[in-house]
């Protein structure tokens, strides 16, 4: 199974962009997709796959924190 979490792009570097998972940077390949900097982006195996709307990558991570916050409280 696949869980994807969208990452905000914070820097460019040719095609090379740091992304953001809520606190936890990694880098990411953007060759495959027309982003910029503030955009949120699915990563899959290092390479962003698709740009998401910001609204709706909000929503998408809103969804991730109440399941975490139900895993925590044993639900």
């Amino acid at each position: 199974m696949c869980l994807a979490v969208p990452a905000e792009i914070e820097k460019i570097e040719g095609t090379v962009a740091t992304v953001n998972y809520g606190g936890a940077k990694r880098t990411a390949n953007i060759s495959l997709v027309e982003a910029k900097v503030g955009d949120f982006v699915i990563v899959h195996a290092g390479y962003a796959i698709q740009v998401m709307d910001k609204e709706e990558a909000e929503k998408t991570l809103d969804i991730f924190r109440e399941m975490l916050e139900q895993e925590d409280a044993g639900a």
